[in-house]
């Protein structure tokens, strides 16, 4: 590979704080140690990648650097027993597109235990259309099973409902039988949220007038990817014995709440990482969603773009107007 280049996209960032995106062709040779060379052909676009690939503070901390927290494609290059060139694998979270060359480039290069076999149910562009979103959504369903959610319990309130958590999360739980209020602050993608299996939509306004240190129950469970307020009014809504799994901050960080909740209704606050989760469990959840869990309409879950694109596409999600997931071809 001495010599080889790739594309990728490139963040620069100066000592003033400027910072700008481009479409480079890098020279492989310069990507970080690691035992296995993955060609990538598919990422997507999350959060984290947009955070990252702005400058903004608390995902990447020097620049320039190449992001994508997500990738799949095929080993070229192995220095570890348990991979072979030709290998299919997902390598999602840890550091990769943090301070790791990252999956929205055409290569990356990782360490062996950062990489999950393709599962035999689902192929790199399926894995892609699911990526950290689809991921998180599964680990939180699973710790609300684990809490003794059933369909029969009520609805579960997602909230965030139109990202990619909140897609797969009102996707997910709707497959498995459950009653899904999409909490929404986009009212007009209402008929988009039924169509995923959504059973009611909620301006999520509705969860910012809960003034009372504790409400009339509404929801059985939820799935919070905001914080902040929205988190802590959900809480007041969960009836008895209920959980909410958080694993997001798109709103805010901090939780300004009152243990009457927990005290009073039994409520579980069930917190939920993508990131550091030990390889063995991410094996696992990625098998299941390409088995037991996977989508029948997943291919119609995002919109598929090339690395060209990219750029304008982080800008919307940094304004706030996208709905729903991309799918990034590293092959286009």
């Amino acid at each position: 590979m001495t010599g080889k280049q790739y594309k990728t996209l490139w963040i620069t960032k100066t000592d003033t704080g400027i910072v700008e995106q481009a479409i480079i062709d890098r020279p492989i040779a310069d990507l970080p140690d690691g035992e296995l060379l993955v060609r990538v052909h598919y990422s997507s676009l999350n959060y984290k990648d947009m955070i990252s690939a702005t400058g903004r503070p608390g995902v990447t901390r020097n620049y320039p650097h190449q992001p994508g927290i997500d990738a799949a494609g095929i080993v070229e290059e192995s220095l570890h027993p348990d991979f072979s060139p030709g290998d299919e694998v997902i390598v999602c979270g840890y550091d990769l597109g943090m301070n790791t060359a990252g999956g929205l480039g055409q290569y990356i290069r990782v360490p062996a235990g950062w990489a999950v076999p393709m599962p035999s149910g689902l192929t790199a562009r399926e894995a892609m259309i699911y990526g950290t979103a689809g991921f998180t959504a599964a680990l939180c369903i699973e710790k609300l099973l684990q809490m003794g959610a059933h369909p029969e319990s009520g609805d579960v309130a997602v909230t965030g409902a139109t990202g990619g958590v909140g897609t797969f999360a009102i996707a997910l739980l709707a497959k498995l039988g459950f009653s899904v209020a999409a909490v929404t602050g986009k009212i007009e993608n209402a008929t988009h949220l039924h169509a995923l299996g959504a059973h009611q939509i909620v301006d999520r306004n509705v969860l910012l007038e809960q003034k009372r240190p504790i409400e009339k129950p509404r929801f059985a469970h939820g799935v919070d990817s905001l914080g902040g307020d929205y988190l802590a009014n959900l809480l007041k809504l969960i009836d008895y014995s209920g959980s909410v799994a958080a694993c997001g901050l798109a709103s805010s960080f901090d939780l300004h709440t009152t243990v009457l909740p927990f005290i009073l209704r039994n409520v579980n606050l069930l917190g939920v990482d993508c990131v550091e989760q030990p390889i063995e469990r991410k094996a696992i959840n990625w098998q299941k969603l390409g088995s037991d869990w996977k989508l029948d309409n997943l291919e119609d879950m995002a919109e598929e773009i090339g690395l060209e694109q990219v750029p304008d596409c982080l800008d919307r999600m940094a304004r706030g107007q996208v709905v729903g997931r991309y799918l990034v071809s590293l092959d286009r």
